[in-house]
């Protein structure tokens, strides 16, 4: 089967820019060298680009995770240009579809199936059909004046990020050419790379605790690497979250970012999702996993009874937060339709709301105790299980 034809400009911007880094930025270091401001300025840049898309590019236009202050918005569309990875209006739509349509190889743009190196870069070398542009589905962001601005003049906002700007820190640092090459070239590689590993290594490497119908993947190192935007597998469920690490622990500096923007007014509308839907996911992938075991296994008769009980609790739960959910829905129609009369009113209304969140709680709080007991009979499966062997 013959391969597409090359696309000329992106070969020289994702193959030929690495090897000019490759050579020039050691050689330069060698004969020259640079110094720790230089540096400095290298990191600062890699993570206001880096940044610019996680939080601008991704989880604000792509996902509308939450809204933000055009100031913001602004900020997000200069310094997303500067990460030379296409205008917003093109890499938003690209991702809509790859998520649509994740690990299908006619239709996600870089589906994980065709290939590490495929999703790495391999899809943007070639002129391949899954790469045609159609902004069918970001008629939102074609009304948006700051990314068609951004759009419209994107070659010129690019070449003005990653070489005006540097050149003229360069001017200021007494170094034109060194800071060409660490904070130009080099930043802009690795920039480059650690966005890319979401595509491919966040695919094939890592944990799947959320769901396993598509190939995304929660990895550690990789969130570190990328501003936090390795906690994939829970993205790919949830993705209109604007957390991708969902606790407190989780290395998510774009999550700190977002949740501090919305702090000085920067920032609104932050969408989480329940942490009952989280703990309903989990436990709908631990159950998948724990029949898929059973059936594997011989004289199991006593834990497939426990298992199906669990199961029968677990959809017991599910009906009692929808229709909770439903009650709440409900009652906050009652409150915006105006029928807020007398205080006594008020207060059995703040009693109900109050009534409604505990139980909601405690429905929460008996989803996290069964993953517990999931935990404990997936263990006694593979005791069985060995000893059976």
């Amino acid at each position: 089967m013959n391969k597409p034809p090359l696309d000329t400009t992106n070969v020289i911007i994702f193959v030929g820019l690495p090897l000019l880094a490759l050579v020039l930025v050691p050689l330069w270091g060698v004969y020259h060298g640079y110094t720790g401001t230089q540096w400095l300025w290298a990191v600062a840049f890699l993570y206001l680009n880096g940044m610019s898309i996680t939080g601008g590019y991704h989880r604000l236009w792509a996902h509308n995770a939450y809204d933000a202050h055009p100031a913001l918005r602004w900020f997000f569309a200069f310094w997303g240009a500067g990460a030379l990875q296409n205008s917003i209006l093109i890499w938003a739509s690209d991702h809509r579809r790859h998520h649509r349509y994740v690990d299908d190889d006619e239709k996600d743009p870089y589906s994980a199936s065709r290939g590490l190196w495929f999703s790495h870069m391999g899809w943007m070398l070639r002129e391949y059909r899954s790469n045609e542009e159609d902004f069918s589905n970001a008629r939102d962001l074609q009304r948006d004046p700051i990314v068609m601005w951004q759009h419209n003049h994107y070659v010129a906002l690019t070449v003005f990020m990653n070489v005006g700007l540097p050149v003229l820190l360069g001017v200021w640092l007494g170094d034109v050419i060194g800071t060409v090459l660490l904070v130009g070239l080099l930043r802009l590689v690795v920039n480059h790379h650690v966005t890319f590993f979401i595509n491919s290594l966040a695919h094939f490497w890592g944990r799947r605790p959320y769901t396993e119908d598509n190939s995304a993947r929660d990895n550690d190192l990789l969130a570190f690497l990328t501003y936090g935007e390795g906690y994939h597998n829970y993205h790919h469920i949830f993705q209109n979250d604007y957390r991708n690490g969902i606790r407190w622990w989780h290395w998510d500096p774009t999550k700190w970012m977002i949740n501090l923007c919305s702090r000085v007014g920067l920032a609104s509308n932050l969408t989480r999702v329940p942490d009952f839907k989280i703990q309903r996911a989990i436990l709908d992938t631990q159950f998948r996993r724990a029949h898929n075991k059973l059936d594997e296994g011989r004289d199991c008769e006593t834990l497939r009874e426990t298992l199906e009980r669990e199961y029968q609790l677990f959809t017991q739960s599910i009906n009692e937060w929808t229709a909770l959910q439903a009650e709440r829905y409900e009652r906050k129609k009652e409150q915006l339709g105006g029928a807020l009369e007398e205080h006594r009113q008020q207060l059995q209304q703040k009693w109900d709301s109050a009534a409604l969140r505990t139980k909601l709680k405690t429905l929460e709080y008996g989803l996290k105790m069964q993953r517990k007991r999931l935990q404990l009979l997936m263990e006694q499966v593979r005791l069985h299980q060995a000893q059976m062997a």
